[in-house]
């Protein structure tokens, strides 16, 4: 299945290359912790996309011309007696069943290839990932090669892989919902287990070890990001990610978790009394949240502006607040809810892709996460959920989990 899956997407990208053009995409590497130690691998998900290999230092070449289209695969050679320390390097054999390529070659061929490539084919453009965030980020392998390539092959126009990635990808395929479904019944079973034995006096460090032993037990080797675990008015915090105080009777917990399976990634939100019972005022904040929540999921189906569905958040809980006495205009609403309600979710937990005008479309996944921060009130409430969306709305992928006030003390009451 995984195979199948990604020589379809070759055949994606092969489709929006022009003719005469070669692609690059790198695997990446795990950056060194300290001294010989490394940070866990994790693969650039644009090669993941079309090779399904989720081993550091590769690299895959498409070339396609108006004969002849071709995928070469980079690997490591064999690594000899380092193989007693780390492992055996991927072989030629393994790649092939792996990727589905059938031409295989290896890394300190690259170079050469590359060049021959290019003059033989006469080639007139490279695609290649230039997707940067920040002014100061860390240069990717992509953009060094990309600095580089310039000064060799100045006359090879440069084009940038990110748009037409970030567009691919973000239509998800029956193989990337199977793992997405699995990632978030993982994230729910483990956040189900948090709130069985929550209470008052433990340390959010003890919770999300809860949470952390039904991914270890599930097989997940890597979360989707960092869990949230905030308790009292530390849930006013949008990223708080210390999870190292001690919770108090009557205080709500905030966690924002997610498993990461087969590299794809569920991302929910929900927000318990570490008691199991809400006060009467949290009960209100949560249910206005939670009505939010409904009326952004009800306007979610193809042809809406994904600027309209903050946009119908907003609106409402303008109506709201000026109930509570809170806001006496809209501008105001802010104080109170400052991010977006939705991200596409998908192999990275903000998954690639420009948002602005865009129109949702069936095959989109998105999260769904209305927020209220009232610092005031020393009460931070948000809810969130995973939204695939369909041809008339659209499905969550989380749907059954427990949602509401009502469902939430009886199961934390039993």
């Amino acid at each position: 299945m995984k195979t199948e899956f990604v020589t379809n997407n070759r055949n994606k990208v092969f489709k929006r290359m022009l003719d005469n053009s070669v692609l690059i995409l790198f695997a990446g590497h795990a950056p060194y912790k300290r001294g010989d130690e490394k940070y866990e691998f994790s693969p650039d998900r644009n090669f993941y996309y079309v090779t399904g290999i989720d081993r550091e230092n590769q690299i895959i070449m498409f070339l396609k011309t108006e004969s002849a289209r071709s995928a070469t695969l980079y690997i490591e050679r064999d690594n000899g007696y380092l193989a007693k320390w780390v492992g055996a390097n991927m072989t030629e054999d393994e790649a092939r069943l792996e990727s589905g390529i059938e031409e295989i070659s290896y890394l300190d061929k690259f170079y050469g290839d590359l060049s021959d490539t290019v003059f033989k084919n006469n080639i007139k453009h490279i695609y290649i990932d230039l997707e940067n965030r920040e002014w100061d980020a860390v240069e990717s392998e992509s953009l060094k090669f990309a600095n580089e390539f310039r000064k060799k092959y100045p006359a090879v126009d440069m084009i940038d892989a990110y748009p037409f990635f970030a567009d691919l990808r973000m239509i998800k395929e029956p193989y990337e919902l199977d793992l997405m479904r699995k990632a978030v019944k993982i994230t729910t079973d483990g956040l189900e287990a948090m709130m069985k034995n929550a209470r008052p006096g433990m340390y959010e460090y003890e919770l999300e070890a809860y949470f952390d032993f039904v991914l270890t037990k599930n097989g997940v080797t890597d979360k989707a990001f960092k869990t949230i675990v905030a308790s009292g008015e530390r849930g006013t915090i949008l990223h708080y990610s210390k999870n190292n105080c001690m919770t108090k009777d009557g205080d709500l917990v905030l966690v924002d978790c997610g498993a990461q399976y087969g590299w794809y990634c569920g991302d929910i939100t929900r927000t318990f009394p570490v008691n199991g019972k809400y006060t009467p005022l949290q009960k209100q904040i949560y249910d206005i949240v939670l009505e939010g929540q409904r009326r952004v999921i009800e306007t979610i189906r193809p042809g809406v502006k994904f600027s309209r569905l903050n946009e119908t958040l907003k609106e409402f809980y303008f109506e709201e607040l000026k109930n509570l006495g809170l806001v006496s205009s809209p501008e105001e609403v802010s104080k109170y809810y400052f991010h977006g309600v939705s991200h596409y979710l998908g192999a990275e937990t903000h998954d690639i892709g420009r948002y602005g005008d865009r129109t949702l479309v069936p095959g989109m996944v998105l999260t769904v996460e209305p927020g209220l921060y009232i610092e005031e009130y020393g009460i931070g409430i948000r809810t969130e959920d995973d939204a695939l969306v369909t041809e008339n709305g659209c499905e969550l992928l989380s749907d059954g989990f427990m949602k509401t006030t009502k469902e939430i003390e009886e199961f934390m009451g039993k």
